[in-house]
Parts: structure tokens; sequence; C-alpha cells
């Protein structure tokens, strides 16, 4: 299964020691080529929801490497349906009811792996960017009444600390055209555009709530601007 990326585009394995360029969320400005991520390799993916490739590139300026999983040939393709998932261990891995993320990705994955084409990056930004064991500690925060906003706040960090800069750059390594962004949140959209992505229109991507993730989504909502109104998608959870 080809996802149209040419032989050049693939770096030999010792390039994963080379530098990759600082994190902002700044439109960023002309880089080396040997300071992008690169792709590294591309492997099939056989999974519930379809047959994809796994593609791996050069690690980010923290170290970090994050992959994109791809349905079909995207290279020159215009509107490509894209998912851009921040890594969640409690929920994609856990189960946690506690956020949206797991069902999120699951609906992603799904919908995608019924497309003739279509891009999931998964991108190692743990707890909206603040990381796992500050995720954590923020949880713990709610647990005595406070918000997901409020929690951050009070540890020191942005609302928000995700960086959209490098699945920008991923996104153009892949050599799509423009992007049809499932997404609830307008901010993500902003942080494509303003790296370079042309984003060509939105998908909303709600999923149901349940009891434990009731008030996290209508903190979403109101305080971080998602929209959250429309059906949810419907999720095969059955072979999970």
């Amino acid at each position: 299964m080809s996802i149209g990326l040419p032989e050049s585009n693939r770096t030999e394995p010792e390039t994963v020691r080379g530098s990759a360029p600082r994190l902002s969320l700044a439109p960023r400005p002309e880089q080396r080529a040997h300071d992008r991520l690169r792709i590294v390799s591309v492997a099939e993916l056989p999974t519930r929801f379809g047959h994809f490739r796994v593609v791996a590139f050069t690690p980010d300026s923290s170290g970090k490497e994050h992959i994109a999983i791809v349905k079909g040939g995207v290279r020159g393709k215009s509107r490509v349906p894209t998912r851009v998932h921040s890594e969640c261990l409690t929920g994609d891995v856990l189960g946690s009811l506690r956020c949206d993320c797991r069902d999120q990705l699951i609906a992603a994955l799904q919908t995608i792996g019924q497309a003739p084409r279509g891009i999931v990056l998964y991108m190692r930004q743990e707890g909206r960017g603040i990381g796992l064991a500050n995720k954590i500690r923020a949880y713990a925060l709610q647990d005595q009444g406070h918000d997901t906003i409020d929690a951050n706040r009070m540890l020191g960090f942005a609302d928000d600390a995700r960086d959209y800069r490098v699945a920008a750059e991923i996104l153009e390594e892949l050599g799509v055209r423009s992007v049809q962004l499932m997404t609830n949140n307008p901010a993500k959209v902003d942080g494509l555009r303003a790296n370079g992505i042309r984003v060509a229109g939105r998908t909303p991507h709600v999923v149901q709530a349940n009891p434990f993730n009731e008030s996290y989504l209508a903190t979403k909502r109101d305080r971080a601007g998602h929209m959250l109104n429309g059906t949810p998608l419907s999720l095969n959870i059955t072979n999970l």
C-alpha cells in the first residue's frame, strides 16, 4: 500500500541522531534541510480499524518521536481527512473515562480506515503538552474541585501547552496539499495554519460524554472554545 512517498524523502537510520528545530507556536522560519523532521521508516500496519501504514520520523528538539498512521496515497492530495491526536496514556492505553481521548482516537481510526485515504498523527504531547506526571498532578487538583484549565494554571502551565509546529512539519513531509481537519478545537485549526498548513475545512469530531467526563467536556466547550455541538460519532468497540 503506497502513501506516495518518494525514496529521496526517506532518511538513513543515522539521521535519527541529528538535531531538530526548537518548538514554537509561532510560524517557523526557513530551516536548513537537516534541521527538519524527516521520515525514518515506513511499515505496514494492519489494525482492527483497517489496513494502514505507520510512518516514523526523526525526533523533535525535545527527543520525542511522533508517528503518522496513513491510509492510501496522500502525497499531492487535497482535503486529506486528518486527525492530529495528542498522546494520552491514561485514556488511549488504560481506558480512563476522565477524558474523551480514547474515543476520539478510535473514531478517527474507524473513519479513516473506511476512507480511501487519510492521516492520524499521534503526537507525543501528553496532558495538552505538560507531560504525564504533571497531568496526574492536575488530576489531583481536579479531584479537589478545580477544572482542567484552573488546574493547569495552578501548576504554572498554560491552558493548552501543545505545539503544532511539529505536526505541521510532519504533514509537509507527507506532502499533502491541504487537510480536512477532524477536530472540535478552533485553536488546532489556527495552530496548523499559523505554521503553513492549508486547512481546507473542519469536520466535527464529537464523541459521547460519560458521567466521569461531562464536567471536563463542559470546560472545554465553555472555557476553551471547543465546538461540541452535534451528534456524537458512533463507535464500533466490539473488537477492542
